[in-house]
């Protein structure tokens, strides 16, 4: 990623019930268009949606710098806890596997910036495996990103019988 223009994106779906993890990750140059769109999410919270600067403990923030931006409401005390708590570690500990792995080089650590859309279930019961999971979608959706999948073909080839947790049509296999 030379050009400060450029923006990695990433998806990453792991784990599967209530403590599944989904993740989609925007990474780009400070300076560029993902720096941009974080500080305008750090600066534009909405009811509900308070993006946060994911933290490995307090004072220590992940490099490079992350935006946790979660994709449903805290619906109650738990489910904040959830969020704030086994899925921002999780994010952290992801997104500095992906740094200590080479996915994230240490100059990029140092010069991006990362948004990191996170789902967590509001049924979810397992911190731990909350944790485990955001931990990984992470780290999969940067490489993703590096790698830029999925691949055109797989695209192609899965239009015909998409699926996803919520929904499959009639007549196609999860």
């Amino acid at each position: 990623m030379g050009n400060a223009q450029e923006v990695q994106l990433g998806e990453s779906f792991v784990g599967d019930g209530v403590n599944a993890a989904h993740v989609n990750t925007v990474l780009g140059h400070r300076s560029g268009a993902a720096g941009t769109a974080w500080a305008t999410a750090l600066a534009s919270p909405s009811a509900g949606h308070v993006p946060f600067v994911t933290v490995l403990r307090p004072s220590l923030p992940v490099k490079p710098l992350t935006l946790f931006v979660t994709k449903a409401a805290p619906a109650n005390d738990r489910h904040g806890n959830l969020i704030w708590g086994a899925a921002q570690a999780g994010i952290a500990a992801g997104v500095a596997d992906a740094v200590a792995d080479g996915i994230v080089s240490d100059e990029q650590a140092d010069s991006h910036a990362l948004i990191a859309a996170v789902w967590v279930n509001p049924n979810a019961d397992d911190d731990e495996a909350v944790y485990r999971n955001n931990r990984e979608s992470v780290r999969t959706a940067l490489e993703n990103g590096v790698k830029n999948l999925p691949s055109t073909a797989e695209v192609i080839e899965a239009r015909n019988s998409p699926t996803n947790p919520f929904f499959t049509p009639r007549g196609s296999q999860p």
